[in-house]
């Protein structure tokens, strides 16, 4: 039978039994080093988890998220879900891709939805644990990888990272992580936090040598137009960089 408006019926088909979406939120947390001798912060990598108050997987951490209405897009649901699980709103968040491998979820045939962001800590300062969350904190990436996540999470958490390195390596978004005039050494240093593996032998070369429009940063002026240094991290002075503004195309820095 060829299917038409007249002859259509919704019972033919088998839909899923929930729309959930995931939320991943990473985020860099730096720590000022003691003793007097001049040097970076320290940084880290980490992500957002609740443990689960409900179940199932009841007392498990996993990421925050939860079940799309009908009456929302599943980018709302996952705005919800993260404001009412664990208080934080106000963060940029993408999509990321789909999990719907049979038997992800005990409660039916569930497709969630992930999507992820690379945000300040600041804007998760004020995080706390409310609906179905007993807890929320902050874990290292390579703790909560190596943790017992409720469903596929720990799937997840591992394809976010991913796709947040392609992130940090083809944008801006280390300007989140730095103040308004850095040093290369910082600049470098956030990157890898959170690609750890990064190596460009001619990273400084390639980002200071070129006076196009197309500069991804620039060197920070004085009032005079002179070049502004900083020693705050080091011995001897470091020239300081500003982001231009210029979004790139392709990766900015290899």
């Amino acid at each position: 039978m060829v299917e038409n408006e007249s002859n259509y019926s919704a019972a033919r088909y088998r839909t899923p039994d929930g729309a959930p979406t995931d939320i991943v939120i990473f985020t860099i947390v730096s720590h000022e080093k003691h003793g007097g001798k001049k040097a970076l912060p320290d940084r880290e990598l980490q992500v957002l988890l609740i443990k689960r108050s409900v179940w199932p997987f009841e007392e498990k951490w996993a990421l925050p998220g939860g079940f799309t209405r009908e009456s929302e897009t599943v980018y709302e649901c996952a705005r919800r879900e993260l404001q009412e699980e664990t208080a934080v709103e106000d963060v940029h968040i993408e999509y990321f891709n789909v999990y719907s491998a049979p038997g992800r979820d005990p409660r039916g045939w569930m497709i969630s939805h992930a999507f992820l962001a690379l945000v300040n800590e600041r804007l998760l300062e004020k995080r706390k644990a409310d609906v179905d969350a007993a807890d929320v904190g902050l874990f290292s990436v390579e703790e909560a990888l190596g943790m017992d996540l409720a469903f596929d999470h720990r799937q997840i958490l591992s394809d976010a990272l991913e796709g947040i390195r392609r992130k940090m390596l083809a944008t801006t978004i280390a300007k989140e992580f730095l103040p308004d005039e850095f040093t290369i050494s910082e600049l470098y240093q956030v990157i890898r936090t959170v690609v750890p593996d990064f190596e460009e032998s001619n990273f400084i070369r390639k980002l200071t040598s070129t006076k196009s429009r197309s500069a991804i940063i620039t060197e920070a002026l004085d009032e005079t137009g002179k070049p502004k240094q900083s020693n705050q991290y080091s011995q001897r002075a470091a020239q300081l960089y500003r982001f231009t503004g210029v979004e790139p195309k392709l990766s900015i820095y290899t």
